[in-house]
């Protein structure tokens, strides 16, 4: 392999399973359990993607990148391949997970020794990929496209070939300065690159003026960064003040790559460049990447990132439920997750949203799953809100499956022995799952009867069309419950609302009440400080309407500006909405749990989201970003001469008068390295619930602008100063190098 190529990065050649892995395999690709089909996978000369096709076809026809896969799982590991344990034997199953909302990938191998050569094979390149620094990444992304554009597989490329490859990677350049650069690169003479030389000729191509300029402008001497330079620059733009000298010195000692640079010590153009495409370069603050907010507070004063309909992969009309949903919203850190429940076949309750045409699933499955994954990603406590449409025999099936499956996982009785009147913090309640339903008589009483006629009071506000509302109307619906599964209900009782005033004289603080979206948006209009005062007492779930057979979102934030803390989204549904909600709990060490802003906490609070200047804790800021430049963005047309014509929007996400856009022109015909250098400027009312979205489009005169990534975080994560977005793709998954180039300045507004 060529020096600094992909292979040498990876370490293919000594590794048998890989080496296995490039030979290639035949193995089924199984869908389902009529569907399964051959196909020969083979990993590719990059080291970095999978190619299959099918037996008899000649060329690949299909492929995925391995930066996408998330984790191998071996064995029956999928509700497909459970499907199928009949027929295949567990050792020669496995199953890919990819990243975002991607589906997994199911295989049966021929051979168990041939499952193992790809699982283990597979799991050393993940490794590889998680362990690169960000100077190997960039050299891996430039192998990547060296070996898309060596189309005869020489090892060496052709000005034709490159000036292909430009347009591949979303440029369009001028003939003459790209042939000066190829010439330049050139070094062996022979009219072609090899692989380093067309990493050089890469280097020369992406060399960034404004950085360069920016690095100049701090430069005693114009060649380096001493250690004050470097100083001055940290305090004036970056504006980190503290410890500044040391700051400098540790910084030059993490991405400065020349030893000799090192050792003045000072830092080179390349390494101030690594600085600042690196996390601590990133527009969001490292000190809110982990968690840094009290978590000792009740459960009612966090929001709590929540998942609707979790069962459901798609439309809540004809999609598929499946276990998968589940794993999915734990993973993305939800904490809250919903169970819709009905009597099924063989005295077993299933999970399905109910008279539609959505499969179904074993409840005893979501147990399961849910018990397995409910800790993965954060150690907090989720909420299991049932939505219970079972008789009572399948709920008594139900109360045994939680405890026998769940065991010390879920909190049966009150901590510590206490009565359960306030609610615990999240701190207190680590590691424990808690059941939201409803419950028999007052919270402490002794329930010796086995079951009780009540009203159906969790749910009696849900829209016409919603499965969860039968009756289709507000009328109160009777349902037996059973004291097995009451008695596991223990700080989060499902409630009736009946009014503000209500609540505030009859209503504990472990008791939660459900709103749609259109209640909640009614209530919010007519009574946006009663609604907050209530939200600082005890727990409210929003969830969205009926009517969106689609599965698609409302915007959380309205709910969030009067402290709803359940607010319930189709985390399977990409979009602007699941945007916010992935930037808003993208903080605190990503658990999913936020602490409300002191005004949202305070039973007295006098806040009103549609009035904030007239509360008394009002400091609006004003926000300046000056997008600067973008890189590598991606290409979103297969077509050989399609190139983007990038512009950046800037979206304020807050308290109404919060609510703002602004947007860049747009550059033609250049993906690859465009520059706006233009300001924006918002006013910001309030700080503490804003959120800030960037979004690229690719502009059409025509037709609607398409989308090409995005990022959005909270206004208070935001550094300031000189900083790089890495964006997003719609799925919430990072393309790598693609980001913008901003400055950012905060102020205090006047």
């Amino acid at each position: 392999a060529e020096s600094g190529g992909t292979l040498v990065l990876l370490g293919i050649q000594s590794d048998d399973n890989l080496q296995r892995m490039m030979v290639g395999s035949m193995m089924r690709k199984v869908k389902s359990r009529t569907w399964k089909k051959q196909r020969h996978f083979r990993l590719q000369e990059d080291g970095l993607t999978v190619g299959y096709k099918s037996s008899w076809a000649r060329k690949i026809h299909s492929a995925f990148s391995l930066c996408d896969v998330e984790a191998v799982r071996e064995g029956h590991q999928s509700e497909i391949l459970l499907s199928i344990a009949d027929e295949f034997p567990p050792d020669r199953c496995f199953t890919l997970v990819f990243r975002g909302r991607r589906g997994n990938l199911d295989l049966v191998a021929e051979t168990a020794a041939e499952a193992q050569a790809w699982i283990h094979g597979i799991r050393t390149l993940l490794e590889n990929i998680e362990n690169m620094g960000e100077s190997e990444k960039l050299d891996q992304w430039i192998c990547d496209w060296f070996h898309k554009g060596d189309k005869n597989k020489d090892g060496r490329m052709n000005f034709k070939e490159v000036r292909k490859l430009l347009k591949m990677m979303n440029m369009d350049m001028n003939e003459e300065h790209a042939l000066l650069l190829f010439t330049t690169a050139d070094k062996s003479q022979t009219d072609s690159l090899n692989n380093e030389e067309f990493v050089q000729f890469y280097k020369m191509l992406t060399e960034r003026e404004e950085v360069v300029g920016l690095f100049q402008e701090y430069s005693s001497d114009g060649e380096k960064l001493s250690v004050c330079d470097l100083e001055d620059f940290l305090r004036e733009e970056q504006l980190e003040s503290e410890n500044s000298q040391q700051r400098a010195s540790e910084l030059i000692d993490r991405y400065e790559p020349s030893d000799g640079a090192k050792t003045l010590p000072a830092m080179s153009i390349d390494g101030f460049l690594m600085y600042l495409c690196s996390s601590e370069g990133s527009i969001f603050n490292l000190e809110h990447k982990g968690i840094y907010q009290d978590m000792t507070l009740p459960l009612c004063h966090y929001f709590i990132c929540s998942s609707h309909n979790t069962y459901l992969l798609e439309d809540q009309l004809r999609g598929q439920s499946s276990v998968e949903g589940y794993i999915q919203a734990l993973k993305r850190g939800c904490r809250c997750v919903e169970v819709d429940c009905w009597d099924g076949a063989n005295g077993e309750p299933v999970v399905y949203h109910g008279h539609t045409l959505t499969s179904k699933i074993l409840f005893k499955d979501v147990v399961a799953t849910v018990g397995n994954y409910a800790f993965k990603v954060s150690e907090h406590p989720v909420i299991l809100s049932l939505e219970n449409h079972c008789g009572i025999d399948q709920q008594r099936v139900m109360a045994m499956h939680l405890s026998s499956i769940l065991g010390d996982k879920l909190l049966k009785a009150p901590l510590n022995g206490r009565t359960p009147y306030d609610l615990p913090s999240p701190e207190e309640l680590k590691g424990k799952i808690i059941l939201k339903w409803k419950k028999i008589g007052g919270i402490t009483d002794n329930l010796d009867a086995a079951e009780e006629d009540v009203s159906d009071e969790d749910e009696t506000d849900k829209d016409n069309f919603s499965s969860e509302d039968q009756n289709h109307g507000n009328k109160k619906s009777k349902q037996s419950l059973c004291a097995e599964l009451s008695d596991l209900v223990v700080y989060c009782k499902s409630v009736h609302f009946r009014s503000f005033e209500h609540s505030r004289i009859h209503s504990k603080p472990i008791e939660v009440s459900s709103f749609s979206e259109f209640k909640a948006r009614k209530y919010l209009k007519e009574a946006g400080t009663e609604f907050v005062r209530h939200n600082a007492r005890q727990l409210t779930r929003v969830y969205p309407t009926g009517m969106r057979t689609d599965s698609s979102n409302f915007c959380p934030q309205e709910m969030w500006n009067i402290g709803c803390q359940i607010v319930a989204l189709n985390v399977q549904t990409a979009g602007m909405e699941m945007d916010l909600n992935d930037g808003f709990f993208r903080q605190n060490g990503s658990c999913g749990y936020i602490l409300k802003p002191d005004f949202l906490r305070k039973p007295e609070s006098n806040f009103d989201p549609e009035r904030p200047q007239d509360f008394e804790g009002y400091h609006p800021q004003r926000l300046l970003i000056r997008v600067i430049s973008g890189q590598q963005l991606p290409k979103l047309s297969k077509k050989e001469g399609s190139i983007v014509d990038p512009l950046v929007k800037v979206e304020i996400y807050g308290v109404p008068q919060d609510q703002a856009k602004q947007e860049t022109r747009h550059i033609d015909n250049n993906g690859f390295n465009p520059i706006w250098n233009e300001t924006l400027e918002f006013a910001i009312h309030t700080p503490d619930l804003a959120i800030v979205r960037f979004v690229v489009e690719d502009y059409d005169k025509a037709s609607r602008n398409d989308f090409v990534g995005q990022y959005a975080l909270p206004f208070k994560s935001i550094q300031p100063g000189y900083r790089h977005i890495h964006l997003l793709s719609k799925d919430g998954t990072s393309i790598p190098p693609s980001s913008l180039f901003v400055h950012i300045g905060i102020t205090e507004a006047s």
